[in-house]
């Protein structure tokens, strides 16, 4: 029996991320996009990928900057030493505003006290603060509303012309672009246009300022919301923000295994894992996978998901627990140690990531971002 070895740390588990992979997805959103700049989305650790080596891949591939959700990703890629321009877009009272200006970080304003705040850390650190603001066109999130737009953009150029902010940036993000043909879309960008056109004749203007909207399903799918920068997340990662269009040649970067802990012969009628969801209708082997709930695999996956082992497709029989999930494998030979694949491109007849959404009812994005602190990310 023999499990992968990371560092000092062996672990029955990795998420392998195929960074080549990540390079060619930026590149095929490139050819979608070539007229506008590209910021590569990696919050919530690059979708389950990996922050820092998934950020830098991007960036090495042609990205011009990065977007997080929160300061402290931000933080965490400039302690790295990357150095390119970052956005960071969801700000609560009491934030590190003052360390996120200091590390020249980029911050979305969709609210005026967010601007008081951000000019207030600006004029500690003794800098000018670059500031996006954020339009609520739509998607009743983040953003100013079309009413309190006017005042924020007011509040901001107050503050821009004593110095302690930049208007670089005017954005907003599409409720339904994953939805081909969806009139919400159309209806967002109209007001995204009358956003601009308000700032614009406020007096928010210049090359500096970049309009953006456009998440993955719209890169790859709406020339007209790219604007002059597009903002692509899950498709970076080679995952279909639109399955129902097809994969546009995007390349999965992430395959889950692990490797078999328990091998044994059990008779028919044999109840498997809690409650025995499953019971065995013939003598057969039962091998023990040492994943489970804790690890991201959904208790859902029950008696549902698919794997591969010993080159054929196993569905999870009974239970799946906190730390590990069983399969059948009939008379097949399977021993201890060896792999087996939860999801990964299917270049090798495993299922993908999309597969598992399916299955489950859900997205890719809660498939990949799931995948939780115990299992190693291990990039080649």
């Amino acid at each position: 029996m023999s499990f992968p070895i990371h560092g000092s740390l062996v672990t029955p588990a990795e998420a392998r991320v195929d960074l080549s992979a990540i390079r060619h997805n930026v590149a095929v959103l490139r050819r979608h996009a070539p007229d506008a700049e590209m910021m590569v989305v990696v919050k919530a650790d690059a979708y389950g990928h990996g922050l820092v080596p998934c950020a830098r891949a991007a960036l090495d591939a042609g990205a011009d900057r990065l977007g997080t959700a929160y300061i402290q990703e931000a933080l965490d890629l400039r302690a790295a030493g990357v150095t390119a321009p970052v956005l960071a877009w969801i700000i609560t009272p009491g934030e590190p505003l003052d360390d996120a200006v200091a590390a020249d970080i980029e911050l979305s304003a969709g609210a005026e006290w967010v601007v008081d705040d951000i000019a207030a850390s600006a004029r500690r650190a003794e800098r000018t603060a670059r500031v996006h603001l954020k339009a609520d066109t739509g998607i009743s999130r983040g953003g100013a509303t079309p009413l309190g737009w006017p005042s924020l953009v007011e509040r901001a150029l107050a503050a821009q012309a004593e110095g302690t902010i930049e208007i670089v940036g005017l954005w907003s993000h599409l409720a339904c672009a994953d939805m081909p043909g969806d009139p919400a879309t159309g209806r967002q960008l109209a007001v995204f246009d009358e956003a601009v056109e308000i700032a614009r004749k406020a007096g928010v203007s210049g090359p500096r300022v970049v309009r953006h909207i456009a998440n993955s399903a719209a890169t790859l799918t709406l020339p007209e919301a790219h604007y002059d920068m597009v903002r692509p997340g899950i498709a970076t990662y080679g995952l279909t923000p639109v399955p129902e269009l097809g994969d546009f040649g995007l390349r999965p970067a992430m395959t889950l295994s692990a490797r078999v802990a328990i091998v044994k012969r059990v008779p028919a009628g044999t109840g498997v894992s809690y409650g025995h969801l499953y019971t065995t209708d013939r003598e057969t082997t039962l091998a023990l996978v040492p994943l489970g709930y804790a690890d991201g695999v959904f208790r859902s996956a029950t008696n549902l998901g698919q794997v591969l082992a010993a080159g054929r497709r196993r569905t999870i029989a009974g239970r799946v627990c906190m730390d590990q999930f069983m399969i059948d494998v009939g008379d097949d030979q399977v021993g201890e140690g060896d792999e087996v694949i939860l999801f990964g491109p299917g270049t090798g007849g495993e299922p993908t990531a999309q597969e598992w959404a399916d299955s489950l009812g859900t997205i890719t994005y809660e498939i990949v971002t799931r995948i939780g602190p115990r299992v190693p990310r291990v990039y080649r």
